[in-house]
């Protein structure tokens, strides 16, 4: 099948080789993923396993976690249905139904001896993800979007569609006889991916595959200044436990951002700082105004200084009662 030879080549491209092993599959129910457990299944002859998240806060995830499994069983796929040990509450919802998915799916993998697991992000995900980043003023890493490669919660993530369009998938599932679900959340306009692709939708000079392409050029720019602060890491940082110091000097502001960042990351790491609240998006423009000004900052519960034309990021002492 022509569109399981495009996969695969997708597939190859996003691990940077040749697949092998067994590839995990994050398969929801809804076109996008069913067409992907499709394609896999095909391109792979078979060595994939798929697993379906249950976040909790639907009651018809259970009947959409079924629809998976009958269909894996159909094709001959194992499949496993997750779901998380505590409900998932509280402000940004959204954003912590992610967190607890992509922890499930690194604990199943890990049981399961599976190397990589597969979602399917695809172009018009990629053009949501760019405008909504450009629209809270993201900079170049946010701007990158989806990346084709990943490493999230200790799992490697890859999305073998992001060339792939919505349309077309859901075309094939159609196609191929496949049973799915449209999730009611993705014509909510609460949320607001849910409202840009009713803008993208209604203004197609805009163009979701060339906005998916942009994104994906400033993903490889992103990636050859990664590499850059990667080398510059090694050069020109020392770490003593959670005693972090950095040569900065005559550095770009871009690659300073990058590298404090880093510094209080490994920081807080050490300090055992392992609650949500800082990553590498966080915005530490105070920062590093503070350290070119050779004050004393506190983010995140790391102390920064300027000590010997160096900066020194550690633990904050804790506040006095």
């Amino acid at each position: 099948m022509e569109d399981a030879a495009r996969f695969r080549a997708d597939l190859t491209h996003a691990l940077g080789r040749a697949p092998d092993g067994l590839l995990g599959l994050a398969v929801s129910g809804g076109p996008d993923s069913m067409a992907m457990l499709a394609l896999a299944a095909e391109a792979l002859d078979g060595r994939v396993t798929a697993a379906t998240v249950n976040h909790g806060l639907r009651p018809e995830a259970v009947d959409e976690a079924v629809l998976v499994a009958r269909e894996c069983a159909r094709i001959g796929v194992a499949h496993a249905t997750l779901a998380p040990d505590a409900a998932i509450a509280g402000a940004g919802i959204q954003a912590r139904a992610r967190e607890v998915r992509y922890a499930l799916l690194a604990r199943w993998a890990l049981a399961g001896g599976i190397g990589v697991v597969a979602t399917a992000h695809h172009a018009d995900d990629q053009a949501e993800t760019f405008l909504m980043r450009a629209g809270r003023g993201a900079g170049l890493a946010g701007l990158a979007g989806v990346r084709a490669r990943a490493t999230i919660a200790g799992l490697t993530v890859v999305r073998p569609l992001l060339d792939w369009r919505r349309a077309e998938l859901r075309a094939l599932a159609r196609r191929c006889g496949l049973p799915f679900i449209d999730d009611p959340s993705n014509a909510d306009d609460r949320f607001e991916r849910t409202r840009v692709r009713h803008l993208l939708d209604a203004h197609e000079w805009l163009g979701p595959a060339n906005l998916a392409r942009s994104a994906g050029y400033l993903a490889e720019a992103d990636g050859d200044l990664r590499a850059v602060v990667d080398w510059l890491w090694v050069a020109r940082a020392t770490v003593d436990g959670g005693d972090v110091r950095v040569d900065a000097a005559d550095l770009p502001r871009e690659v300073r951002r990058r590298l404090v960042r880093r510094a209080v990351t490994v920081a807080r790491d050490a300090a055992g700082l392992f609650e949500p609240g800082f990553g590498e998006a966080s915005n530490v423009e105070a920062l590093l105004d503070g350290l070119e000004q050779g004050r004393r900052v506190t983010q995140a519960g790391i102390l920064a200084s300027v000590r010997d034309g160096r900066w020194r990021l550690r633990p904050a002492p804790p506040r006095r009662g």
